[in-house]
């Protein structure tokens, strides 16, 4: 499923042509109103604002628009937003009944700076987000989402939080990134191995001001870092929940690392943490660790008795061996 069909879905649900929102025939004659009515946003191109004050109702019709906004923000009303809707959704259903013609055909992807789908079924990051050209924000969060094409995402963007998807490999969403990107949110998702660390550069994030990989198989503490040491502008990092933060020193080669960090994991980072930490970058060998689990199996069962003759050597027959292959899921 793209993210374009589980946007178009969005909107059935908000019900933007339907009564109370929309140019039905609920919404009276009145007059025809003119650029001297209310103020417009000052945002809007001028084919825009006439387009806006075309779809402006009348003085007669003033009293029925508060009536229809009423509804829409009533908690117990019929037409209250649905449920999973955030306050964007309230602000398009609003527009849709001051002007309803802005929310009409390419006009309506005019109005997002924050685009929220999450939990959609989406898989797939089309090309259709690229109608979106004023896009700040995108929030695609607990979908099924496994590469990104960089290529199909607005330049405009300043947030992309993709956490609980399966996004195991960054090569195709670095291809053309958008410039500039000021959070990336990849928590939560399927990033291990050494490939995935050239990926987190300054060379494609420049602009970079916070970085979430927590929840990964991220193993290599030192080569992540010397990576991330090169961001210019990082200053909230996120790691917790990769194999790498298991290390005894694992804050301490961090913060060390990357002196310009004001947040760790949620925790602050301040001076004095600085000053103690100082050094440890200096010594890799703090980075050299490892674990062993012994195991001890009491009783198996289930598993065929090979027969064993009491002298092989004078069996008429050859002697079976079973060997058995175990695996342990921790």
């Amino acid at each position: 499923r793209s993210a374009s069909a589980a946007f178009w879905d969005h909107l059935r649900r908000l019900g933007l042509q339907d009564f109370p929102c929309g140019a039905g025939g609920w919404v009276g004659a009145g007059s025809a109103p003119t650029l001297a009515g209310p103020s417009l946003p000052a945002h809007l191109s001028p084919q825009e604002r006439c387009t806006e004050a075309r779809a402006r109702p009348g003085p007669e019709d003033e009293e029925s628009r508060e009536m229809r906004l009423e509804l829409l923000g009533g908690q117990r009303s019929p037409w209250a937003l649905p449920a999973g809707c955030g306050p964007e959704d309230q602000r398009l259903r609003q527009l849709a009944v001051r002007a309803p013609g802005l929310v009409r055909g390419s006009r309506i992807f005019l109005f997002f700076r924050v685009l929220r789908l999450v939990d959609k079924g989406v898989d797939e990051v089309d090309e259709g987000l690229l109608r979106f050209q004023h896009l700040e924000e995108l929030v695609l969060s607990a979908n099924r989402i496994g590469t990104v094409a960089s290529a199909n995402l607005p330049a405009t963007l300043k947030v992309l939080e993709l956490c609980g998807n399966a996004v195991g490999d960054l090569r195709e969403l670095c291809a053309r990134p958008p410039p500039r990107l000021q959070h990336l949110g990849l928590g939560y998702n399927r990033l291990r191995g050494a490939s995935q660390h050239g990926y987190l550069a300054a060379a494609f994030w420049p602009n970079l001001v916070s970085l979430d990989l927590g929840f990964n198989g991220l193993a290599d503490l030192l080569g992540l870092l010397s990576e991330l040491a090169t961001l210019p502008k990082l200053r909230v990092l996120v790691l917790r929940g990769n194999p790498l933060a298991l290390l005894p020193a694992y804050r301490g080669l961090v913060v060390d690392s990357l002196p310009r960090l004001a947040a760790l994991d949620d925790a602050h980072v301040g001076p004095g943490e600085k000053h103690r930490c100082r050094g440890l970058a200096g010594r890799p060998e703090l980075a050299a660790g490892g674990a062993r689990v012994a195991v001890r199996v009491g009783e198996v069962r289930g598993l065929p008795r090979a027969h064993t003759p009491a002298q092989p050597e004078a069996a008429a027959v050859p002697v079976v061996t079973c060997s058995y292959y175990v695996t342990y899921e921790l």
